[in-house]
């Protein structure tokens, strides 16, 4: 019995050690790494990468936005010069195109704003002046108005246009013609017809903005907006007037009879003369003190 109770005391002390932890067994299991239990993989998939390409780019645009210097806004016509070029009265010749049978009508014009001593200008007819009354001992043309000279033939040049005026040609040729007569000290030429009246000191204000040794075509459109529309709104009417460079006007001078030719179907002469600048491609630069007016035109409604 003795050895019954010794032999259960044995097992049971047997299974109980092979059950049980011994406290120095928990210790001898090495403990965990701190790499393994905090170190923890990024993968950058394309949704995070392309937040992230998002996030980059917003912030260099407001690094920009901030680090730049703002431009300055400005609200001057992108025609108009910064510098103030000295140009006065006696630096622009005038070219008037009239004829034979309007010039003598239409002086009382010219006399409103020409001054023989403070401005230079001619006036270009297709004939000699005749006096109407028969008399061609007593002078019909006023001492005080601009030279008159006398347009060379242009019967050569096509023309094209159903129901038009042929002289158109001719009043064109005016810019080539005012450019050979090598008139010096020369910043404009400035293009009207011999009932166009210019007011000469805010005509000089407004082409002192320019600068004449650069290319430049001043003028305004048409009281018609069909007109205008036709034109692109970018031609100057010879009725209010249109100013020429002395540089693009030399240029214009060596190319005209040939530019002529190509437009044989246009109308008119200010027509010929956008066209051929635009060849040489300039466009006009708009200043709307050149007023074109026509009184027909406005009288028919």
């Amino acid at each position: 019995m003795y050895e019954n109770r010794k032999r259960k005391h044995y097992t049971t002390t047997s299974t109980t050690g092979t059950t049980a932890s011994h406290p120095l067994s928990r210790n001898m299991q090495p403990p965990p790494t701190t790499a393994t239990t905090s170190k923890k993989t990024l993968t950058l998939t394309p949704s995070r990468l392309k937040d992230l390409l998002i996030i980059l780019s917003f912030l260099i645009i407001i690094y920009l936005l901030f680090s730049s210097p703002r431009p300055q806004l400005s609200l001057t016509p992108r025609t108009t010069p910064s510098t103030t070029y000295l140009t006065t009265r006696r630096h622009i010749v005038f070219s008037i195109a009239s004829s034979s049978t309007s010039f003598i009508h239409r002086q009382p014009y010219i006399r409103l704003w020409y001054n023989p001593t403070t401005t230079r200008a001619f006036a270009f007819l297709d004939r000699e002046v005749v006096d109407p009354t028969g008399n061609n001992n007593r002078s019909v043309i006023d001492p005080t108005l601009p030279p008159v000279i006398i347009s060379k033939d242009t019967s050569s040049f096509p023309y094209t246009f159903k129901g038009g005026l042929k002289s158109a040609i001719r009043v064109a040729r005016v810019v080539k013609e005012v450019v050979e007569l090598n008139e010096p000290d020369v910043d404009w030429f400035v293009f009207g017809d011999d009932d166009t009246v210019f007011f000469v000191e805010n005509l000089v204000t407004v082409l002192s903005k320019y600068d004449h040794n650069g290319w430049f075509y001043v003028g305004s459109n048409s009281e018609s907006y069909s007109q205008n529309v036709k034109n692109s709104f970018e031609m100057g009417f010879g009725g209010g007037g249109f100013a020429i460079s002395y540089s693009l006007a030399k240029v214009l001078a060596r190319v005209l009879d040939s530019c002529l030719v190509r437009y044989a179907h246009l109308y008119g002469s200010d027509a010929r003369i956008f066209s051929c600048l635009a060849e040489l491609g300039v466009g006009l630069s708009h200043e709307p003190g050149f007023h074109q007016v026509s009184f027909d035109y406005v009288l028919c409604w």
